[in-house]
């Protein structure tokens, strides 16, 4: 299975790894950072238990107390928790006075003081011992956390991208396949009245059985050139489902493959007795079934079954399609309705793209494949909405 159009889809794998780099550059720059500040802060808290114990031990009230309470003034961010040797609360700095206020609220404190950093011991007196608990300041806990948002913030700005640019991409495909198939259809347009004109002329000509029956298979190809052009007219515009029995629907599109198919090829139809109403565009869905067979063909490689059952389960018409062709392996199930997938040297892969494209976009049903094996065959099935008197049928 080869496709003509989808190669590996580079630029995910880049966008990734571009996110990854940053994500690594970040954490790693980050993290130093944060290191280094956590070295600062504990450099700064042993200098402030210097300076605590050296304050309570010192006589001189002039030059060397002001210089020490200088350093503890310096310490403007970092919460600290002054403690005796049983572990009292002596005094505390850097904390919410309100919060401290709440019974327990500095003994909780302590327990998270402690789990960060191991406790500062004092002795500012002889036979006195003291404990500085202290905890990471506001900044290095943001800075310990900010990697993490930064990546958050990274992978939404990537995931919205994403859906942008997938977004941008399907519309610009959906405009290129409208665009394509509207000019196709103008394009056809003037053929095929000349081809009428000319079609009204070979009729007049006709003196014989010969001529006739010659000029009569020429108006059913030229019939099938309009409707080939009513279908390209369709795509991209709301189409007109009309209630009808898939049945004769199915009947009429396999009817144009059976004559066109090599007679080794038996088609057979298991419908019931019941009519199967659903509102479809006959045009359209018959563009579905004619693409199914078509493909069913090219893999019993014109010999084989084509076998079609309808029924209704409840408010959906069921449409299984299976022939014994080569099968697909299961891991191609979602891949062979991709534009470009084919298995054929020849052709576009557009087959099953557009089935899908009719059957789910215009006729708000389902088409997947629901069985196949390798050398075996495959069955496609096809659920639609059945209309609203089909419970009343």
């Amino acid at each position: 299975m080869i496709s003509i159009y989808y190669k590996k889809n580079n630029w995910k794998i880049i966008l990734l790894l571009v996110a990854v780099v940053i994500g690594a550059i970040s954490l790693y720059y980050t993290s130093r950072v944060v290191r280094n500040i956590e070295v600062q802060e504990k450099k700064k808290m042993m200098l402030w238990a210097k300076a605590t114990r050296d304050l309570s031990a010192s006589s001189d009230l002039e030059d060397n107390q002001e210089f020490l309470l200088d350093i503890l003034r310096e310490n403007d961010n970092i919460p600290v928790i002054l403690t005796d040797d049983t572990l009292g609360i002596l005094s505390y700095l850097n904390i919410d006075p309100e919060e401290a206020d709440q019974p327990g609220y500095l003994n909780r404190q302590l327990v998270v003081m402690r789990q960060q950093h191991e406790p500062i011991r004092i002795e500012p007196l002889p036979g006195i011992v003291q404990y500085i608990f202290y905890k990471d300041s506001d900044l290095l806990y943001q800075l310990r956390y900010y990697p993490y948002f930064q990546l958050g913030v990274i992978s939404i700005f990537l995931l919205v991208s994403y859906i942008a640019f997938s977004m941008s991409r399907r519309y610009e495909q959906d405009f290129l396949w409208v665009g394509m198939a509207k000019e196709t259809a103008h394009q056809l347009g003037t053929p095929i009245s000349s081809l009428l004109a000319w079609h009204e002329y070979m009729k007049s000509m006709a003196h014989n059985e010969e001529d006739a029956e010659m000029t009569a298979e020429v108006g059913k190809d030229i019939e099938r050139l309009q409707t080939i052009t009513e279908r390209f007219s369709k795509i991209g515009s709301v189409p007109v489902l009309e209630p009808a029995d898939v049945r004769d629907v199915m009947q009429q599109a396999l009817g144009y493959m059976r004559k066109r198919a090599s007679e080794k090829v038996i088609f057979r139809i298991e419908a019931g007795e019941k009519p199967v109403y659903c509102r479809v565009n006959a045009p359209l869905f018959d563009w579905v079934i004619e693409n199914l067979t078509k493909n069913a063909l090219d893999a019993m490689s014109g010999s084989g079954t084509i076998q079609v059952n309808i029924s209704q389960q409840g408010k959906q018409a069921i449409i299984d399609f299976t022939d014994s062709g080569k099968g697909i392996p299961s891991h191609q199930f979602q891949a062979i309705f991709k534009p470009g997938i084919t298995t054929r040297k020849r052709g576009w892969g557009l087959g099953l793209t557009l089935a899908k494209r009719i059957v789910e976009k215009y006729h708000r049903g389902k088409i997947f494949v629901r069985w196949s094996e390798p050398g075996k065959g495959t069955t496609f099935r096809i659920q639609l909405p059945v209309a609203g008197d089909n419970n009343n049928a």
